[in-house]
């Protein structure tokens, strides 16, 4: 294992009317960069949690919440998936001019739909890592309509079948990507059933490596207090191995 660079210089620090020297070691190069996207219907609360940790590892983190959520909840009735699409990617470029971000290791962390929508972010802006809990499948058809809106049964149909990435804008940015990938899947999620979890388990062709976890026990929330501690548990190891592993010369 090598040892991670570090630029050093000197300083004097003032104390007691005397100047004693110290030393300043700062690392050489900028640090890695995470982005996290909640769900429909959820908040940057539980990703604070999660994002205070990975803090911890040395990375610069940014939660938000998507516009009809948090703060906005009362325009979610008009909220349409290139409005969210478009937050994503603003919430993308304001982590990145943080002075201290290595653009070119960005880690993106997304929840249902907020991980539909950080795949298809991939093919507007480079990211390195890509970790999707429970990602939701949209058909293409009606992307401008309210997302309220859309047919709930047609939704259901569709995600218990195989797509092909071909056939589905999301999947095919995932047929593009070749960082690294995780994919955490609930045992027991009635919004997004397994058949979904394999469409992207098998669109991702290119990637440089790919994960995929399964939570025993879980809903599609996360609602009980085990469930909540066993993805972050896989969260954290994962982000670990890929984003700070990457940073010293582990492989």
């Amino acid at each position: 294992m090598k040892t991670t660079r570090s630029e050093t210089y000197e300083v004097h620090i003032d104390i007691d009317g005397e100047s004693i020297a110290g030393t300043f070691l700062t690392p050489e190069s900028k640090v890695p960069g995470v982005l996290f996207v909640h769900g429909w219907g959820g908040s940057q609360q539980r990703d604070l949690v999660r994002a205070k940790g990975i803090a911890g590892l040395g990375c610069v983190c940014l939660t938000f919440d998507l516009r009809g959520h948090g703060g906005t909840q009362a325009e979610q009735a008009q909220v349409t998936r290139e409005d969210s699409l478009r937050d994503i990617l603003a919430a993308y470029d304001k982590l990145v001019s943080h002075p201290f971000i290595d653009p070119s290791a960005i880690a993106v962390v997304g929840t249902s739909y907020g991980g539909y929508l950080a795949t298809i972010l991939t093919t507007l802006r480079p990211v390195k890592w890509l970790a999707l809990r429970v990602p939701a499948l949209y058909l293409d058809a009606n992307w401008s309509m309210p997302k309220l809106e859309l047919n709930r049964a047609d939704l259901d149909a569709y995600r218990r079948t195989h797509v092909l990435a071909r056939d589905n804008r999301a999947l095919a940015a995932c047929a593009g990507f070749t960082g690294d990938v995780l994919i955490v899947e609930s045992e027991h999620d009635d919004f997004v059933p397994h058949p979904t979890i394999m469409s992207y388990r098998a669109a991702f062709q290119s990637v440089h490596s790919l994960t995929h976890r399964i939570v025993d026990g879980a809903d599609h929330g996360l609602s009980d207090e085990g469930s909540q501690q066993a993805y972050t548990s896989i969260l954290v190891r994962w982000i670990t191995e890929m984003v700070i592993g990457s940073r010293v010369g582990v492989h």
